[in-house]
């Protein structure tokens, strides 16, 4: 249904190489135009007005546009072409290019766009250089790739262009075989996020969210936007019909605020819209009057901790959650150490910053029940949330998880699905509730700041004798999971490293600022950050080389770790020293500055939490197998690790496997990550691939197996804990060391990463996950930051946020390290959060040498490794050398 008006007015252009006219209204954006007008979803809207993210990239009149900033009456008698109006020939070239080098691992929902992008550049410049690719790149933002993967691709598709075989160019660092299932469609444009979703009868919805981070609501008057034309409904607290208050871990977050209630930060919802247009139901939003009686935030942990403080949370006391782990006498070490060091370090709050901003589809099903089409990361946790929302039963709720255009955390929590499933069902029709980038700024949780004070000692030759920490965490209005996350960061507060002596203190605490929870890396960067640090002031002080001493000093195979956790197996720390030795010694030779950093990160199970993956193969009459799961793709390649899983497993061929999309039928997992997906998932892969397997060795075929179905079901109740108490764990750990090269202006020139996997990894995969981490890693370090005064975020632009373009990305080259071993249930080692977590650490390492200046505090803003950032003021040499992967088998 379309709704019209006395405003809205008709345009005529040429749409790829077709007339078009439409009837569009005036403060419609030329996006919205195509989107909604048009049925164009390609174009992608990630940041909606401000044209900075680069997906919403169109042709108009031969000129590449952003459509977000461009009024929809710039369409008028316009020529615009899409990715669907270029040649055919052009578009296989560009599939087969984008698939080879950056189609394996990326979200997918800036791909359109860049893709676009190259074609409409190589037409004007045939034979580019990197550095032109990378200059061409600079309006297009990705959180997934660090870019170095499109860059590839688009030299692949120049040369293709001008009848070059890809294999004639010097990197052949990924190796290319069958492409990621769906990789077309991804990269064209034509996979379906729920944004793009339609339906008959679909209404579109708004949101109106709190103007203070705390404030007394003392009335909503919602009159004015309920006599605008083509609103629908209109619903607030007063309209829940079951438990208002929903949480992961806690059920601390109300849907809706309600009146006479406070507000706990600037995310909190008041009212929700229903309309027959987008534009219609943003305007009703902004005729929505709320009277206030604002209130002074607590902004600040340590005043969230006075016992004059009032409580933020209703649910809870402002103390969300503390850790203690206590291993030997900590003070009679330090006394009896040849040196101790002491500081105190803070880092910074910063933004997920996904590409796609969060949206959901509600509707109502022929047997009365509700769907919900999400693109959070646990269909289970939604569907009960939903359903103590309204009040039902939750088999009542059926909650399908779509694709996701990126996530890193940040889309754990329940945001906006619960508010459109009351609209649908107060009106019986579908709704779609996208909202804006500065809405999904200030509702999904953040990185948590922390401050840390960190003690640490060692004997005469280096040896660590012990740690102490303390750590204190923000972790907003919410709890989320950020007891968790200040759980995790204390648990890894030792690193890879053998330390007789541990006392470490964590806090995770309320405040009136945006919640914080999980983001990848769950509080390991940050304690990494300071451990790292306090290692580069021993080594000074013993006189060590920096190397050295951490290679004196990691763990290996029955050591323990900081909780006492004995590691029985696949200790790879000290492989990636020495495969990454050479690189430190040539550095060290030609006199460059270089900065190096260890790190560990479990993967997989959260502390006494029960967790369940279960994987169906269900054989088809086509003679493929639907390999179904509830884990939505995010970007790692998780259906090609799967199948590829499976296809071992079985003999049968990777073809034989495809997506399988009945994902509400799928499984039942309780908080999840990708890290944990991995875990849990492929073990479940691996027992249905067995069970299918027996039944060909019995001598059936796939075409006597049509529509049985094998199930896989991995279920583990981790017992972990983190007191020392019990130190049992099936919780396995990555390793990494990084690298980190500065040039003789102080700016990044490289990073290393060696990482320690499991033999027979996807090279490919592991590198581009890698290459995205250290991109958001360097941001991390450097440039990313989101300030908030008085709980209010200071800005919402993505550029101001800090986010790294291309043209910033020094060259990353990946080692990885091989073993044998399989680590306890897993036979795969993710590398997405590992490889995030030396970063920052390894940055801070090399600017000490670099200018002589020790850094405590995060972003390092007042170096020049930050200054050449992100501003237009990198220029790397236009034959700079080319990234690689290598696999390393050496000895250790």
């Amino acid at each position: 249904m379309q709704f019209h008006d006395e405003s809205s007015r008709q345009i005529d252009f040429s749409l790829d190489g077709a007339p078009c006219s439409v009837t569009h209204r005036p403060n419609e954006s030329l996006l919205e135009v195509l989107r909604e007008r048009c049925g164009v979803t390609s174009l992608k809207d990630g940041c909606r007005p401000q044209g900075q993210c680069g997906a919403c990239l169109a042709v108009v009149n031969g000129q590449p546009r952003v459509t977000c900033t461009l009024p929809g009456e710039e369409a008028n008698n316009a020529v615009v072409t899409t990715l669907a109006g270029l040649p055919e020939d052009d578009q296989a070239r560009l599939v087969r290019a984008f698939a080879r080098a950056a189609g394996e691992d990326q979200c997918g929902y800036c791909l359109p766009a860049i893709v676009l992008r190259a074609f409409e550049f190589v037409e004007r410049n045939p034979e580019p250089t990197r550095h032109e690719i990378e200059t061409a790149l600079d309006g297009h933002l990705c959180r997934c790739s660090g870019y170095a993967g499109f860059v590839r691709a688009i030299e692949y598709y120049a040369l293709e262009k001008r009848g070059k075989e890809p294999a004639n160019i010097s990197d052949e660092s990924a190796e290319f075989v069958a492409p990621r299932a769906g990789a077309k469609e991804r990269i064209l444009g034509q996979q379906e996020f729920i944004a793009d979703m339609r339906r008959p009868g679909l209404l579109h919805a708004a949101i109106v969210l709190s103007a203070h981070a705390r404030a007394l609501v003392k009335g909503i008057d919602t009159s004015k936007a309920l006599r605008l034309p083509g609103v629908v409904a209109i619903v607030t607290a007063a309209d829940v019909p079951g438990e208002r208050y929903q949480g992961l871990l806690e059920r601390d977050w109300p849907v809706f605020i309600a009146i006479g209630e406070e507000t706990r930060c600037v995310g909190d919802v008041l009212v929700a819209i229903a309309a027959e247009e987008p534009a219609i139901a943003r305007e009703a939003a902004n005729l929505i009057e709320i009277d206030y009686e604002v209130r002074e935030p607590i902004v600040e942990p340590e005043a969230a901790l006075a016992n004059s403080a009032p409580r933020v949370n209703p649910k809870h006391d402002n103390l969300l959650g503390r850790t203690i782990i206590r291993r030997g006498n900590v003070e009679a070490e330090f006394n009896k150490s040849k040196h101790v060091v002491r500081a105190i370090f803070t880092t910074q709050r910063i933004e997920h910053l996904f590409l796609e901003p969060e949206c959901a589809l509600a509707e109502k099903l022929p047997d009365g029940r509700l769907r919900v089409h999400s693109q959070g990361q646990s269909l289970r946790d939604e569907q009960r949330q939903i359903a103590a929302m309204l009040g039902v039963s939750e088999d009542l709720i059926v909650v399908q998880i779509g694709p996701n255009g990126g996530a890193f955390g940040g889309k754990e929590d329940l945001t906006i699905q619960a508010h459109a499933a009351l609209l649908t069902w107060k009106t019986g029709r579908p709704v779609k509730l996208p909202i804006d980038r500065e809405q999904s700024i200030r509702m999904h949780p953040k990185k948590h700041p922390m401050r840390m004070e960190y003690q640490v000692g060692c004997d005469a030759e280096g040896h660590l004798t012990a740690v102490r920490a303390r750590i204190l965490g923000d972790s907003g209005a919410y709890a989320s999971v950020g007891a968790k996350v200040l759980e995790r960061a204390a648990s890894h507060a030792a690193g890879p490293y053998l330390v007789p002596n541990v006392d470490v203190e964590a806090w995770a605490v309320y405040t009136n600022n945006p919640p914080s929870g999980a983001m990848r890396g769950f509080g390991v960067p940050q304690v990494t950050f300071a451990l790292e640090s306090c290692l580069d002031d021993l080594a000074e002080l013993t006189g060590l080389d920096r190397w050295e001493i951490r290679y004196r000093n990691v763990v290996q195979q029955g050591d323990p770790l900081t909780t006492g956790q004995i590691l029985d197996q696949s200790v790879g720390i000290k492989r990636c020293l020495l495969a990454i030795k050479p690189i430190w010694d040539e550095a060290a030779t030609q006199g460059h500055a270089m900065g190096i950093a260890c790190g560990l990160k479990s993967f997989g199970m959260i502390p006494k939490l029960t967790q369940c993956g279960r994987v169906l193969l269900r054989v088809e009459e086509n003679g493929q197998i639907a390999l179904i799961h509830a884990f939505p793709e995010m970007g790692p390649g998780f259906f090609v690790v799967l199948a590829q899983m499976a296809s071992a497993a079985t003999g049968l061929s990777l073809e034989t496997f495809r997506p399988g999309k009945e994902l509400e039928t799928a499984g039942l997992w309780e908080q999840i990550n990708v890290s944990t997906g991995f875990l849990l998932f492929e073990k479940a892969t691996d027992i249905a691939a067995r069970d299918l397997r027996a039944e060909l060795d019995q001598g059936h075929t796939l075409k006597d197996l049509v529509g049985r179905t094998f199930m896989g079901e991995y279920l583990n109740s981790d017992e972990h804990s983190v007191n020392g108490e019990n130190v049992s764990s099936q919780v396995p750990y990555g390793f990494a060391v990084q690298l980190v090269q500065l040039d003789e202006s102080g700016h990044i020139a490289r990073v290393v990463a060696a990482h320690d996997v499991i033999k027979g990894q996807r090279p490919s995969v592991c590198q581009s996950q890698i290459e995205g981490a250290v991109h958001m890693g360097l941001g991390y370090a450097l440039t990313e930051q989101l300030d908030c005064v008085k709980g209010m975020p200071t800005t919402f632009r993505m550029h101001d946020l800090g986010m790294l373009r291309a043209r910033d990305m020094p060259i990353v080259e990946v080692i990885l390290v091989e073993n044998d071993e399989t680590e306890g249930v897993s036979n795969t080692k993710p590398v997405g959060e590992i490889a995030l977590v030396p970063v920052a650490a390894a940055v801070a390492s090399a600017l000490r040498i670099g200018d002589g200046t020790t850094r405590r505090n995060l972003p390092m803003r007042d170096s020049s490794a930050a200054k050449a950032m992100s501003v237009g003021k990198r220029s790397r040499n236009q034959g700079s050398p080319v990234a690689r992967v290598y696999v390393h088998r050496g000895p250790g």
